[in-house]
């Protein structure tokens, strides 16, 4: 495929920690799609794991390194280290199609900010476990996420240097994508779904890896909603309500078609009433001012 110049337009940016497998496929996938005129760079944030036979096997990319913790100081470096007008967001776990890089480039711009399709796959073998089919029902919508909330996830998310610049760095410790993209669109910067656009993300295989994933975004959604005003009452009887939302999201469960038979919607099903249970006690704990 075509590479990289010297003189890049697009720069494509992947923080990483400690998940080298998954970025070797990132990065073949990259590999496969059109690079001309495009630098890839991978802020890593400090990895235990070493990335010796990553930076051998593909010399193209630029490997930088980030100190401070939290993807969001990875991508900031990745932007500050960069100098292309167009700035591309991909995660290490994801997988760009093949023709990421040339959508990109056609529907870049039409808009400020855009937020392509995720789609969600299994990395071990069939039948689902609770936490896949889970998944595979409930991640990434990330065109709801778009059209409805205003934001899009920062594992397919394109923008532009002089947008980045003018709306400010992303923010550790709080939903980086959608703090930053809700910051944008407040400024009057626009934001559009792409659905031509599109990556792939695994499904987390088991309940402790998706037990771990909600616990950062409650973590996270607590302290956005906190600097948005949102006052500890509120979040309160959101939490009372996570119960009640499993009942209402079942119907999601029972006639999604990606779903093998009973035993795999019986699971998605009782995953989603664990998870919600699950997210009502640490939504509980932060109002009454407790650590969860």
């Amino acid at each position: 495929m075509g590479t990289d110049t010297a003189t890049p337009d697009a720069a494509v940016i992947i923080p990483h920690y400690n998940d080298v497998t998954r970025l070797r496929r990132c990065l073949k996938s990259l590999m496969e799609n059109d690079r001309t005129g495009v630098e890839i760079l991978v802020v890593d944030n400090g990895s235990t794991q070493s990335l010796e036979e990553v930076k051998v096997a593909f010399p193209e990319i630029r490997f930088l390194t980030e100190t401070e913790k939290g993807a969001a100081a990875a991508r900031n470096l990745g932007v500050r280290e960069s100098t292309a007008p167009l700035l591309f967001f991909i995660d290490a776990d994801c997988v760009a199609a093949p023709d990421w890089l040339t959508k990109a480039r056609d529907v870049a711009p039409l808009a400020d900010l855009i937020g392509g399709r995720v789609d969600v796959f299994d990395e071990t073998p069939k039948p689902r476990s609770g936490a896949e089919a889970f998944e595979t029902v409930f991640a990434f919508h990330n065109k709801n996420y778009v059209e409805k909330k205003a934001f899009s996830v920062t594992a397919n998310l394109l923008t532009t240097r002089a947008t980045f610049e003018a709306v400010g760095d992303f923010i550790n410790g709080v939903s980086e994508d959608s703090e930053w993209c809700q910051r944008a669109v407040g400024k009057g910067y626009s934001i559009r779904y792409a659905d031509t656009l599109v990556v792939s993300h695994p499904t987390r295989s088991d309940w402790s890896a998706l037990k771990r994933k909600w616990y950062r975004m409650t973590a996270e959604s607590f302290s956005n909603e906190r600097q948005n005003g949102t006052s500890v009452f509120r979040w309160g009887l959101k939490a009372l309500s996570m119960p009640l939302s499993a009942i209402v999201h079942m119907p999601k469960v029972l006639t999604n078609s990606r779903l093998n038979g009973l035993g795999e919607r019986g699971r998605a099903a009782a995953t989603l009433f664990r998870l919600r249970l699950q997210r009502m006690i640490w939504m509980l704990r932060q109002t009454l001012g407790l650590s969860i």
